[in-house]
């Protein structure tokens, strides 16, 4: 259920508004960095960027990129980021328990009858016998840190199957297809864009959906620092305007067809600007299309999603027990599912 509060209704109201606004009557050219990954989910940013939607919305932004996402909710609680898009982490967590940082809105989540998020395997993990993820008792699990998005899906994974995995922190997403390549793992879980090229190349296989285990999943998260969420509210609506519209259109373009065949090929080049940028265009529009997602609708928040990765890693014994969904998240600027 999608619920509304009078502050969320007066934001939406105002977002609305400057969307038919050439520019809103807000500071211009406020020079803003934004922190991302290079992953087709966060094309809302790109798009948002290429098509000049943020301009329109004041901002004069610099992407900049990390390799996981931890290290970026520590440039935000710094200051060296104002606006980022990333899976929430236990490190985020604890930051916006100290009142450094605010999640303000939802960017990509795991959504019925659309392809989504995949267990993997390595080749000899496979050919050993393990071909759904019921079967990774034992095995060892890639994840990037201890308390990231890959650590609770597989946690959780492993809930529900009622196994047992050795979680391998690998700091990277490319060590740990590394890793997966060549065996050194036996398991990971990751985003259609990275998981089906790596299956069709015979060394990693596909055995299950992160979807079957975690419905509605809230991947990842639109977050800032608490003081540009309670003190800058301009500034932040101006962002989530710029960044809703390049939503919008991505998904127009890749989910709804909108433009046909030549709005897909439209928004791959864009996206190729960021994703797969060290493979020529043809190689690198399959994958490309292949990890299409709907982005999250005016950066929309599963609240209930949230409070349950907050819960587990409250169990984990990775953040404080007494943190509050609060601390994590200001819900004032958009939509809200699942409150």
């Amino acid at each position: 259920m999608i619920t509304f509060n009078r502050r969320q209704t007066l934001a939406t109201m105002g977002a609305a508004a400057a969307v038919g606004l050439a520019a809103p009557a807000i500071a211009q050219n406020k020079k803003i960095v934004v922190g991302a990954l290079r992953f087709t989910s966060h094309s809302g940013s790109f798009v948002a960027f290429e098509r000049d939607y943020f301009k329109e919305a004041g901002l004069d932004v610099e992407l900049r990129f990390f390799q996981a996402a931890q290290p970026m909710a520590v440039a935000i609680a710094s200051g060296d980021v104002d606006y980022a898009v990333t899976a929430i982490s236990g490190g985020l967590v604890s930051l916006a328990q100290k009142g450094a940082i605010k999640v303000i809105g939802g960017a990509l989540q795991e959504e019925a009858g659309i392809d989504g998020q995949k267990f993997l395997v390595s080749d000899a993990a496979y050919q050993a016998g393990v071909t759904s993820p019921a079967m990774l008792d034992g095995k060892s699990y890639g994840i990037t840190q201890a308390g990231s998005s890959f650590h609770y899906m597989g946690s959780k994974m492993a809930a529900a199957e009622g196994i047992n995995l050795t979680f391998k922190p690998l700091q990277k997403v490319g060590a740990i297809i590394g890793a997966l390549k060549s065996g050194q793992i036996d398991a990971w879980s990751i985003v259609p864009h990275i998981a089906k090229p790596l299956s069709g190349s015979g060394a990693v296989h596909i055995i299950g959906n992160v979807a079957d285990y975690l419905p509605d999943y809230q991947v990842t998260t639109v977050f800032t620092s608490a003081k540009n969420a309670s003190e800058d509210r301009d500034l932040t609506q101006s962002f989530l305007n710029g960044f809703s519209k390049g939503v919008a259109d991505y998904n127009s373009a890749m989910i709804a067809k909108d433009g046909g065949e030549d709005g897909v090929n439209a928004m791959v080049d864009l996206i190729h600007k960021y994703v797969y940028t060290d493979r020529p265009r043809e190689k690198a529009a399959p994958s490309i299309i292949n990890g299409t997602m709907r982005l999250n609708e005016g950066a929309a928040l599963n609240v209930a999603s949230v409070a349950d990765q907050l819960s587990w890693f409250q169990s984990e014994g990775l953040v404080d027990a007494d943190i509050t969904l609060d601390q994590l998240i200001d819900t004032s600027y958009v939509k809200t599912m699942g409150a």
